[in-house]
């Protein structure tokens, strides 16, 4: 079990969220940046979705109850043990009453906490994902507040803390050939035309070559985007049709707004864009006030972007298994 001792609004618990449902109105919810709790769970030798702890407000503390393995992962928060600094992307063991802290990022702004085991919340449609929206899942459907205790799901390893010392290099960094540079800082992330793309005209190609920036107005829900407006050539009226993340739909101020990964089940308004799969965790790490462009990607590129990020998460699986192999001998 662990305690939180210190914390602010909107951390919650994740997992990859609960798909299928939809067409009943119910998010999927998850984790902002899917890619880090993979990559946390892998290293430590989890299911790839268990449920971990997803940090958006600092500073954040917690204390252990018994002996476990975790791994920091996402923003860069300068995470401390007892004080002491410890590596981001890197398995650990701690003691009981240990105390884990993280501070304000410096690079990237969700951090993820995973446990050896996963988080043991209750399953609500398949998930132990948080719905704010929804009042549900995770720890009674609302965010963290100091005083929660979490229990932890039991360790498949026979080891009692499994691939303790065990790292990866920043995804950021692992894949950077696989991802477009910033341009002049700002984030570039890659896009496919959607259905309504063609009624914005000209303003479409503005769309594609204005740099944007995420607002204020902006939440796990989706990113509203601030620049020069893009409307349709002509006024629009659409029947509400379903939604997912990465939808990039025009409301009537022009100003585009990204679904994010509690996006809408279902909206009216046109879509010009929708981001790619693989690009999403790299939104889910950006933040209010940074800038963003858009960049045209085809269905095989973003297919091939996806088998990159995919052979990298069960390359750390694979090595985490030999690992913990090699540990079993030895024991």
């Amino acid at each position: 079990m662990m305690e939180i001792i210190q914390t602010g609004p909107f951390n919650t618990v994740q997992d990859l969220g609960r798909p299928g449902f939809r067409n009943i109105g119910v998010t999927s919810s998850g984790a902002m940046d899917p890619l880090a709790l993979k990559v946390g769970n892998s290293l430590l030798g989890n299911e790839i979705g268990a449920a971990a702890l997803e940090i958006q407000t600092y500073p954040f503390k917690l204390r252990f109850s018994k002996a476990a393995a975790f791994v920091v992962t996402g923003a860069d928060c300068g995470a401390l043990i007892d004080g002491r600094p410890v590596h981001p992307w890197c398995a650990l063991s701690v003691e009981a009453g240990q105390i884990l802290e993280l501070g304000q990022p410096r690079i990237g702004t969700r951090a993820y906490i995973c446990i050896a085991g996963g988080i043991d919340v209750a399953t609500v449609m398949g998930s132990r994902s948080t719905s704010l929206r929804g009042a549900f899942g995770g720890r009674e459907g609302r965010y963290l507040i100091t005083g929660d205790a979490l229990q932890l799901g039991e360790v498949s390893s026979p080891l009692n803390l499994p691939n303790a010392g065990l790292s990866v290099v920043d995804p950021a960094y692992a894949l950077a050939d696989v991802y477009p540079a910033h341009d002049d800082g700002a984030l570039v992330v890659r896009a496919i035309p959607a259905g309504e793309h063609a009624l914005f005209g000209a303003d479409a190609e503005r769309f594609w070559s204005q740099t944007w920036k995420i607002s204020t107005q902006s939440d796990r829900t989706g990113y509203r985007l601030m620049g020069e407006p893009i409307r349709p050539t002509t006024p629009v009226e659409m029947r509400s049709h379903g939604v997912v993340s990465g939808v990039v739909q025009v409301p009537p101020s022009g100003e585009p707004i990204i679904q994010m990964a509690d996006a809408n089940t279902a909206g009216g308004y046109p879509k010009i864009a929708g981001v790619i799969e693989a690009d999403l965790w790299r939104l889910g790490q950006a933040r209010i006030g940074s800038r963003l462009r858009f960049v045209r990607a085809t269905h095989a590129q973003a297919a091939e972007a996806e088998k990159a990020v995919t052979v990298f998460v069960e390359d750390v699986r694979r090595t985490s298994r030999m690992v913990c192999g090699a540990l079993q001998a030895m024991s």
